[in-house]
């Protein structure tokens, strides 16, 4: 349970973005806003008001050169958090604080691994532009979520969800895996003019998941609470191929799946809720 406010928590996590903005200006690392950070930017003018996270965009190309300048900056008290395969970072990483707790329901016996605030860097990759391709590539990355999911021990909604899980659980993990990653990395680094750009680690759709490479040509500054942040050229394009009609507010049980802290403190850090947990 969180004694934070729902504002409290945002404008942590947005003190994360601002060190990441910061880091990304000086060094020429493009990023750009993405999902519901994006939304919450044209609808709302910064976060969409339930929700406590903040996703970002970079390409393979952009993250790596991030992951370079991060390690290297003089600013303690940030982490990087990967979740991939053999050091590939396909789902996403996390940039997180020390010194605070932001435990999610679905990790909250995990004490091996790093519960601060954070902020999402998901992947947004080259696609071709043939359509069984990127079926193929749809499915790839399917697979890859959901093989993340078992191996982080992931609590299943459904038996369905269990069935799958345990199902993946069989299957020659290392084997496949490499043969999605080869395909999902195969058109980053080919200097190819008709490609498309993807992300399809959601829960979105096959046509929410590719967008026309003009809609990131270049990150454009998108107001957001009382900054400015990087955002796609044409956003409202991007927002419309994910979400359809995104001015629309969902449901009020829509709202509360949009938020993923399950024990938060702003200003104690995780470790002493598991030192506490096992005393």
């Amino acid at each position: 349970m969180s004694n934070y406010s729902i504002k409290q928590i945002q404008d942590k996590i947005l003190e994360i973005m601002m060190y990441i903005d910061k880091l990304c200006r000086e060094n020429d690392i493009v990023y750009y806003i993405m999902g519901g950070t994006a939304l919450g930017a044209i609808r709302h003018g910064g976060f969409i008001p339930w929700d406590d996270d903040l996703d970002i965009f970079m390409t393979p190309e952009n993250y790596e050169k991030f992951k370079v300048v991060f390690n290297n900056s003089n600013v303690s008290g940030f982490v990087m958090q990967e979740w991939g395969f053999e050091g590939k970072p396909l789902e996403y990483a996390k940039v997180r604080i020390d010194g605070t707790t932001f435990i999610e329901e679905n990790f909250k016996d995990r004490s091996d691994i790093h519960h601060g605030v954070y902020v999402d860097i998901m992947i947004l990759h080259k696609s071709s532009t043939r359509k069984w391709i990127k079926k193929l590539l749809f499915l790839c990355s399917r697979y890859i979520v959901a093989m993340g999911l078992a191996e982080r021990n992931w609590v299943p909604k459904s038996k369905n969800q269990r069935r799958v899980l345990q199902f993946i659980k069989l299957l020659p993990k290392h084997f496949l895996a490499g043969l999605c990653y080869k395909l999902i990395y195969r058109y980053d680094n080919k200097n190819i003019e008709d490609y498309e750009y993807c992300y399809c680690l959601t829960k979105a759709k096959f046509k929410q998941a590719f967008f026309p490479k003009e809609m990131f040509a270049e990150p454009v500054d998108i107001d957001f609470e009382n900054v400015k942040l990087l955002g796609p050229t044409d956003i409202k394009g991007y927002l419309a191929t994910r979400f359809g009609n995104f001015m629309k507010l969902p449901s009020e049980s829509e709202q509360k799946v949009a938020q993923h802290g399950s024990i938060v403190d702003l200003e104690t850090d995780y470790r002493e809720y598991f030192k506490n947990k096992s005393s």
